[in-house]
């Protein structure tokens, strides 16, 4: 009989191997280039100038539809300039399965994107109140969850905790990382236990879910907001429509997992454009910390 480890290293292998034959097979229909200082976008195929692309916060100037940002990049787009702090810098991915072909993974992932591991934590402030801030970067690993994740996702709360300050949380994850087995869904847990720690003492927790936010994030940490808020047309839950609509045969409504239509079911508290990111931010930042001073006083 083969170890689950090896059976699971011959699942991923064979969904790369898809993966690698469909992406050629869509490579081979769309051999146009683009050229250099263009960005096609995802969603209408259209392209627009790179310039154009950064002045909208890497919105499609044409269609309206969101790109993925670097954790770095939102974060310069919230905090006030040089109030950023980062948190357990060094703490990076490691191999505690000692997975095949992983540790050349990590490594590639880390010279692609320059991060250490799929989240950035650091303490900062927004319109002078400080606060802890964690995001998570999808480019990484597709912002799985690993034991480094966690691990960082708890210090981060765990100082949020001890310094008294407001907490706030982006997620963008496809769930937990599969090479990491049992380590990374623990995870879960010791996470939504800091989370409940940090409520109990009074923490103040914003979650801000981007696209996409599935699987063991959605399950965790993710949905325990005091205040949830999505970007436009995010994917967010735990499996995928496709997945769902294969388990249960049957067609899912339209725009299904979307954040529209979860705001629509009462899931999120508002869809924030990302332009107004920063102002709904410190705008809620201001209502907590007015309402902590008016508890103080009548005390």
């Amino acid at each position: 009989m083969k170890s689950p480890i090896t059976s699971l290293y011959e699942l991923v292998k064979d969904r790369e191997l898809r993966n690698r034959a469909y992406k050629d097979t869509i490579s081979a229909s769309q051999s146009v280039k683009i050229p250099a200082g263009f960005i096609s976008c995802r969603k209408c195929s259209r392209r627009s100038l790179r310039s154009r692309w950064e002045e909208n916060f890497y919105i499609c100037p044409i269609c309206g539809s969101y790109s993925p940002i670097g954790a770095y990049y939102r974060l310069k787009l919230i905090l006030d300039p040089g109030s950023f702090h980062e948190l357990d810098k060094d703490l990076c991915a490691g191999d505690p399965l000692d997975f095949p072909d992983y540790g050349e993974k990590i490594a590639a992932q880390e010279k692609k994107t320059g991060l250490k591991e799929a989240v950035v934590s650091c303490c900062g402030k927004i319109g002078g109140i400080d606060l802890t801030a964690v995001v998570l970067d999808s480019r990484f690993f597709m912002g799985s969850m690993s034991r480094a994740v966690g691990e960082k996702v708890t210090r981060a709360v765990e100082h949020a905790d001890q310094k008294g300050q407001p907490l706030i949380i982006f997620s963008a994850s496809g769930g937990a990382r599969m090479q990491e087995g049992i380590y990374s869904l623990m995870q879960m847990a010791k996470t939504s236990a800091a989370i409940e720690r940090f409520s109990e003492h009074g923490g103040f927790y914003i979650s801000f879910l981007t696209h996409p936010t599935t699987g063991g994030v959605t399950a965790s940490f993710a949905t325990l907001g005091d205040i949830t808020l999505a970007e436009p047309g995010a994917l967010i839950g735990f499996a995928g429509p496709r997945v769902i609509e294969q388990t249960i045969n049957a067609k899912l409504p339209k725009g299904f997992q979307r954040s529209e239509y979860l705001l629509e079911h009462g899931f999120l508290d508002r869809i924030v454009e990302r332009r107004e990111m920063r102002e709904i931010l410190l705008r809620l930042l201001e209502l907590h910390r007015a309402e902590g001073a008016q508890g103080g006083e009548k005390a």
